[in-house]
């Protein structure tokens, strides 16, 4: 039996090319070049996308992904040129692509755990570089893009599930057991929109986190949105914004598992002073965390604050993968943190406006890492604003897993 069935998979490809059209700012024109990125175990849904990109009168390009195999030869019996060697043709291919739709599939979560971390972030920065035409695009608007998972043993094996329950609750989270998916999903983008737009009105200037093991402070900082569901990613429930990083202090903990290359991370303590991660700690996965923060300037700062609504997410227990995971709703919702890069999906003026000098002058942060760490405890989260007279008042915008709208 497979593991969705025909009607599920050729759900999820219609899911996933609106997704793709939705985070696009310009509309697509018949014969454009999408990219198909797929790992090995997807490929019963990379066939179906390729066929709704026909349908859809689009150019698929499939690409598939190294195996994990692959990347730990990569990473762990390579010279330093090959290491950082750029595949040629690249910035071509992606100067002329109009979209890109990745599906992943790991075969193996544990591959890399052997590798020198150091040795990982060098050649995850050279692919970072060869993938910088695609972002500028995807800033200018001229790129849409999403990307999602496909069940998978070694997924179903590190959340503690069997491999069917654990593609029925992919399914269910991605909302394909719905009569329309893209309907569900344009219902749930129109509900996080009017959220968001809230949020927006009242002018927040700061906001602060309060639960068993949190006490957070952060300002929105200017020329700031909340963004809900852009497409980018597949689900997409929660609401999130990038602050001013300089304005982060106190305590972020994570008691949400979290797996990077190969490492398992657990009970994260982070200690925020001027906004710097300077005292941290982890129940497990210690060395690893301090090797992770030290890869570059950004990496001990924050570049996403997000919140997820428990009445919206259909993610119930922890998945093994962000992706699932920094969208849990399940009891009390769940508020997360990104260490690293910020978005500028959450820059509120025009896109072209936001070059390298204006984000560090707005405080948006910049690293090559971008890690969700997710706390799922009981919490409040208070937002302080303008009042009247000049004033200031103080105003709970999220408790018991849901906003206050």
């Amino acid at each position: 039996m497979p593991l969705l069935t025909e009607d599920h998979l050729a759900s999820y490809a219609e899911v996933l090319v609106w997704a793709m059209r939705t985070s696009r700012a310009v509309p697509f024109k018949n014969g454009e070049l999408v990219l198909l990125r797929y790992d090995h175990d997807a490929l019963p849904l990379a066939e179906a996308v390729y066929a709704a990109l026909m349908d859809a009168h689009l150019h698929p390009l499939p690409q598939a992904l190294p195996t994990s195999f692959m990347q730990s030869e990569h990473f762990g019996n390579s010279s330093f040129g090959q290491l950082t060697f750029a595949q040629p043709g690249l910035d071509e291919l992606h100067k002329a692509a109009a979209g890109v739709i990745t599906i992943l599939a790991p075969d193996d979560l544990t591959s890399l755990a052997h590798i020198d971390p150091r040795t990982i972030a060098a050649g995850e920065q050279t692919e970072m570089r060869s993938l910088g035409v695609l972002d500028r695009r995807r800033r200018a608007g001229l790129l849409g893009s999403t990307v999602c998972l496909y069940p998978t043993s070694a997924l179903a094996e590190a959340s503690g599930m069997e491999l069917p329950e654990y593609a029925e609750r992919l399914a269910r989270a991605c909302l394909l057991m719905t009569p329309d998916p893209v309907a569900e999903w344009k219902r749930v983008r129109k509900e996080l929109a009017a959220m968001g737009k809230w949020l927006d009105s009242l002018n927040i200037s700061r906001l602060h986190l309060e639960g068993p093991r949190c006490d957070l402070t952060l300002c929105p900082g200017e020329k700031r949105k909340f963004v809900g569901v852009t497409g980018r990613n597949i689900p997409g429930f929660e609401l999130y914004l990038a602050p001013d990083w300089r304005t982060v202090e106190g305590v972020f903990f994570a008691d949400q598992p979290s797996l990077r290359w190969g490492r398992l991370m657990s009970d994260v303590r982070l200690e925020f002073h001027g906004g710097v991660a300077l005292n941290t700690t982890a129940g497990h996965g210690g060395q690893f965390l301090a090797g992770r923060l030290a890869s570059d300037a950004g990496a001990r700062r924050v570049g996403e604050f997000s919140l997820t609504d428990k009445r919206l997410s259909r993610v119930e227990r922890f998945m093994a993968h962000t992706l699932l995971d920094e969208n849990f709703g399940g009891e009390f919702g769940n508020c997360h943190i990104a260490l690293g890069g910020a978005s500028a999906a959450s820059f509120s003026g025009p896109p072209q406006e936001l070059t390298q000098e204006r984000e560090a002058e707005l405080g948006f942060n910049a690293s090559a890492m971008h890690w969700d760490l997710v706390n799922t405890e009981q919490k409040r989260v208070t937002a302080v604003i303008p009042g009247v007279n000049g004033g200031t008042g103080r105003r709970t915008i999220y408790e018991n897993g849901h906003f206050l709208v």
